[in-house]
């Protein structure tokens, strides 16, 4: 699937991105999964990708290993203006640690939609509307990392808040690139028939289970799709997306939110957009995945 009306060529590399989203006729990139954490939480996930090898049966070279100021230019550069700081525990009595960081990181720096997440424990029905009356606007959940079950009884009453404020949630739920026992698409949609309204950004397209996310974003009117690491290279050599499906994701063009899993990936930045570029959908398509759909989403 192709559109010959495609006239602005993709970046060919980092710093040919601003030329890319000025042609499109964007004022920058919004980017719903970014991910800054507190510094020996960072150190861990980096040693983990160190071993990518064993973990995964592929390297994975942390591409952006800097500093937190390294690193906020480099987005800067860039051109991506609005972008999450998301962090997610794999514990108990780690979210409300986190949430008191990422605030005030999302304080310091105003570019920053200000995040938080939870775990299943009894204390999250405290400090999810804590955060909430503290300005967070995006919550973060990796079901894998976490290895919970999202319809976990512990969470009604977040989800129950979530789903009344109309909070968006990213949430890795896919069973790529690791399997987990509460990965996959039947939790989600028993979730989804407890709050059919909750705000679901589903993390990297839902690899590998690619067809059964987008029916949930085709049945459910609050269910998203971002796209980190989705089409890319690597990605592809590991779970490709069927190109029959491509017509179905061009028609939910809308629900499509710009994600990067930055600054923890295996090649620059310039290449997520150029994958989504040569998926062909067109550049009414890209001006909406990569700036206007967030930008309605979050009121940029």
């Amino acid at each position: 699937m192709t559109d010959a009306g495609m006239t602005v060529p993709p970046p060919v590399d980092d710093a040919d991105v601003p030329r890319f989203v000025g042609e499109l006729g964007l004022p920058g990139l919004a980017d719903v999964h970014v991910h800054f954490m507190p510094e020996r939480v960072q150190a861990a996930v980096w040693a983990y990708f160190d071993q990518a090898g064993t973990h995964y049966g592929a390297e994975w070279p942390i591409t952006y290993r800097g500093s937190v100021e390294e690193r906020l230019a480099r987005l800067d550069h860039l051109g991506v203006r609005a972008f999450s700081a998301l962090n997610y525990p794999h514990r108990p009595g780690m979210a409300a640690g986190l949430n008191d960081w990422s605030r005030e990181f999302a304080h310091q720096h105003p570019q920053v939609i200000p995040s938080a997440t939870f775990f299943p424990e009894p204390e999250a029905a405290h400090y999810v509307p804590e955060a909430l009356d503290g300005g967070a606007r995006v919550f973060k959940v990796h079901v894998q990392v976490g290895s919970f079950d999202p319809r976990d009884r512990l969470l009604e009453p977040v989800w129950a808040r979530l789903e009344e404020t109309g909070t968006p949630v990213v949430i890795h739920c896919g069973s790529g690139p690791l399997a987990g026992e509460h990965t996959g698409p039947a939790p989600m949609q028993g979730l989804l028939q407890r709050h059919p309204g909750l705000q679901l950004a589903i993390a990297h397209l839902g690899m590998p289970e690619y067809a059964e996310f987008l029916t949930l974003a085709e049945t459910y009117d609050g269910v998203r799709l971002d796209t980190t690491m989705f089409a890319t290279d690597f990605t592809e050599r590991l779970m490709p997306f069927p190109r029959d499906l491509l017509p179905r994701l061009a028609a939910l063009g809308g629900k499509v939110l710009l994600g990067s899993d930055f600054p923890s990936i295996p090649y620059p930045y310039a290449h997520q957009l150029a994958a989504l570029h040569r998926l062909g959908l067109g550049e009414e398509w890209l001006r909406a995945v990569l700036w206007r759909n967030a930008s309605a989403l979050f009121g940029l």
